[in-house]
């Protein structure tokens, strides 16, 4: 199993840090790190500066908002930025919510599955430098009785498949990243329902003639390192807060929904009452350890260890591990700990 390094959100913190992180899981041997946008920084310019102050490692979005962007402008700016770093990107790609895209893009979350079919369809038509003409349910290209013609991309990218991953939460969302792209990009995935997500991407895998074999399984985890696992969740907390209470509304939440599936039905309501409440603290504190220690890794090394072979085990191929820790000398600490926890689980 390999490692990697999700940095989340740019400007939530301390950006040189960050940096510096990045270049520590480089210099550890980590396989790849991922930065996120949602409506403040966007995911590109982060992952340029964070290429450039890099070498070996390589640079994922997760994600890039498909509402945010024409598929033809994806394709350009995966295409330069392969190119920038030599080889190194990775495509992250995922349609949001509806507040956001509605409310922040101005794209109507309609038929979701369709659009991500089509809009990935184009994608790789585009990298593959092919004229694009496409007569799709949601995009036209070109269109038609007007002066637009049918182009291909100018430049030649370092690689004409760079690898696609999707965010998907759903059944049926499941099921298309399993049909149609390189890997998954789950959040909230425990070795104990990891079924939830994968019995799907195996049906959308068999669709496509495909197993998961060379599919890459890539969970969010949050570390947080110490000797008392209840203690660690505690920063940990406010995260998982966010999502299952604050990320979509009252009736659709798709992180809810996996808190929900997990078991923890009652919980998962009373998260979203009270941080739709405006009450964040009292949402945080509601979030059961057993929820958190199930979708982190919490504790000592050998705790650590024991629940990386357990994800492992249950199918995971990359960890994107998001650390936690006090100063960003706790958190590069937390990152050496990963490696040491991989090693002792005989995963290296």
């Amino acid at each position: 199993m390999k490692l990697g390094l999700n940095l989340g959100y740019w400007g939530a913190g301390d950006d040189e840090a960050n940096l510096a992180l990045a270049q520590e899981a480089e210099r550890l041997g980590f396989a790849v790190v991922w930065a996120a946008e949602a409506w403040g920084s966007d995911v590109v310019s982060v992952l340029a500066w964070v290429a450039a102050r890099t070498e070996r490692i390589d640079v994922g979005s997760a994600i890039m908002q498909i509402p945010a962007r024409t598929p033809a402008m994806t394709a350009m700016t995966a295409a330069t930025l392969d190119t920038l770093s030599g080889g190194r990107f990775r495509l992250g790609l995922g349609v949001s919510g509806p507040q956001v895209s509605e409310g922040w893009h101005g794209v109507r979350f309609d038929k979701p599955l369709g659009r991500t079919r089509e809009y990935v369809d184009i994608v790789r038509m585009a990298m593959r430098r092919e004229k694009v003409r496409y007569d799709g349910q949601h995009y036209t290209l070109p269109l038609p009785d007007g002066p637009g013609k049918a182009l291909k991309l100018i430049v030649h990218p370092v690689r004409d498949r760079i690898p696609l991953y999707l965010a998907a939460v759903g059944p049926k969302n499941l099921e298309l990243s399993g049909e149609i792209a390189d890997g998954l990009l789950p959040i909230f995935f425990s070795a104990e329902h990891a079924g939830d997500f994968l019995d799907p991407v195996r049906a959308g895998r068999a669709t496509a003639g495909l197993t998961l074999d060379g599919f890459d399984v890539v969970p969010t985890v949050p570390l947080s390192v110490g000797a008392d696992p209840v203690a660690c969740a505690e920063p940990v907390r406010g995260y998982a807060a966010l999502y299952v209470g604050g990320m979509g509304s009252r009736t659709q939440n798709f992180y809810n929904q996996i808190a929900r599936r997990m078991g923890f039905e009652a919980e998962a309501e009373r998260v979203q009452d009270l941080y739709l409440d405006r009450r964040q603290a009292e949402a945080a504190a509601a979030v059961p350890f057993e929820f958190i220690d199930r979708t982190s890794l919490l504790g000592p090394v050998e705790r650590i260890a024991d629940r990386m072979r357990a994800l492992a085990d249950a199918g995971a191929t990359t960890l994107s591990l998001a650390p936690y820790g006090a100063t960003a000398g706790d958190k590069v600490a937390s990152l050496r700990a990963a490696v040491a926890a991989v090693e002792r689980a005989g995963l290296a």
